[in-house]
């Protein structure tokens, strides 16, 4: 027996966002880049309220900002356009102001527009908030968001979304629907990123969300947050951690996963922090190492991070 969970409604595809009716007196949520690139134009969001300094990796006090600041507001819906960081915040603002929420993502790689779950700093650490009423109400999928996005985000995004579904189909928790849905959404990013085919890239990240979301990511995504804290980006940093995390783990889908991370050419990360205190922040990660397939010690964590940041290259992990 199993639990599935998602947004009540999801639109796909090309000018989904353009042909979209927004209800009056939104909140829009999102980065200070919005205007410029044109999100706003494209979906026809005027004469709303709008908060749009969201930072890379948001903070919890951010969060706390918008609510303190439009809380008084008569508000009917709070509206995420932009990447993971405007959608977690998003989520979570309208979840605490109990207002209808609509996501959208122009980045294909978190999810999260059909995740029960925001990722916030607290107190200058990445941690995940996992709740039902975290869901989108609605989500709208549009690809044509990344036709003038830089490569540079178009691959961290990718590799995210394709580190999520390969851990989402080995976690304990997952089940025949989750595996389903993460092993097809692998097939359809890896040949979306090699053929460079945008539609296919957010399609499949569309379904590593709904995969993932209702089970979980693992070990590779534990690894991961200290290096964010440090300031690499979330995708880069999963290009390492996930492809020695599915090593590890024997994954069926190490292979792969190691032959697309080489593909994107990510460059060597490296952790600044004593490994030894980075290894007792990521076992606090229960969320994360509880649901790994295999079980973690903090040797193990030790271990693999220094392999990280001894190794010149990917293929040496």
């Amino acid at each position: 027996m199993f639990t599935l969970k998602q947004p009540k409604t999801i639109h796909f595809g090309a000018d989904s966002v353009k042909n979209f009716q927004f209800p009056l007196n939104c909140l829009i949520i999102t980065s200070n880049g919005a205007k410029s690139r044109g999100w706003l134009e494209y979906a026809g969001l005027y004469d709303h309220h709008i908060f749009d300094e969201i930072e890379p990796n948001p903070s919890l006090e951010t969060t706390e900002k918008i609510i303190h600041d439009f809380q008084s507001h008569n508000i009917s819906t709070v509206i995420g356009i932009g990447g993971g960081s405007s959608l977690d915040v998003a989520k979570f603002v309208a979840h605490k102001l109990d207002k209808t929420k609509i996501m959208i993502p122009t980045t294909f790689g978190s999810g999260s527009e059909v995740t029960r779950i925001s990722v916030l700093k607290v107190d200058g650490k990445k941690k995940s908030f996992h709740d039902d009423g975290l869901l989108a109400d609605v989500a709208i999928v549009d690809p044509n968001f990344a036709k003038n996005t830089p490569q540079n985000i178009i691959k961290n995004s990718a590799i995210d979304a394709l580190a999520q579904c390969s851990e989402g189909y080995d976690s304990k928790i997952g089940n025949s629907y989750t595996r389903f849905l993460c092993k097809k959404a692998f097939c359809v990013l890896e040949e979306g990123i090699v053929n460079n085919n945008y539609e296919k890239i957010a399609f499949g990240a569309l379904l590593s969300g709904l995969g993932f979301g209702n089970c979980s990511t693992t070990l590779g995504h534990a690894l991961s947050y200290v290096y964010s804290n440090e300031g690499i980006s979330h995708g880069h940093a999963l290009a390492f951690t996930t492809t020695i995390a599915h090593k590890f783990n024997n994954s069926i889908f190490y292979e792969r996963f190691l032959k697309i991370v080489k593909k994107l050419d990510f460059p060597k990360i490296s952790l600044k922090c004593n490994l030894k205190d980075a290894s007792n922040l990521i076992l606090t990660d229960r969320k994360h190492l509880d649901n790994n397939p295999k079980f973690v010690t903090k040797n193990d964590i030790m271990s693999l991070l220094h392999k990280i940041n001894s190794t010149k290259s990917i293929e040496e992990l």
